[in-house]
């Protein structure tokens, strides 16, 4: 493996385990509510804003990938789509990048 699938293959796992270090500190300590987690994500403008610009790139993320997979036909950078909506940016845009890198 290339030491920049590599890079890609760690970031994934980096931006899958440090946001949710996170998020299970807040159940923990907030208990197990997803409509309170949503409400804490809009306490303030500032996040608010933090929330849009990470869905609007999730989005855009995933037009992407959407558009490449159906050119290039690597159905398993598919993945990268619930990994971006269930675990997050940080995780399924390197996560798509290693597989998108993977040789042909």
């Amino acid at each position: 493996m290339s030491p920049l699938r590599m890079t890609y293959l760690g970031l994934a796992v980096w931006g899958a385990v440090h946001p949710m270090a996170f998020f299970l500190a807040w159940f923990r300590d907030n208990g197990w509510s997803i409509g309170g987690m949503v409400e804490a994500w809009h306490v303030n403008a500032a996040t608010s804003g933090l929330v849009w610009d990470l869905t609007i790139a999730a989005i855009a993320l995933t037009v992407w990938i959407l558009a490449e997979v159906r050119v290039r036909r690597n159905w398993s950078a598919l993945a990268a789509i619930p990994a971006t909506f269930l675990i997050g940016v940080s995780c399924g845009l390197p996560l798509y990048l290693f597989l998108r890198t993977r040789p042909i």
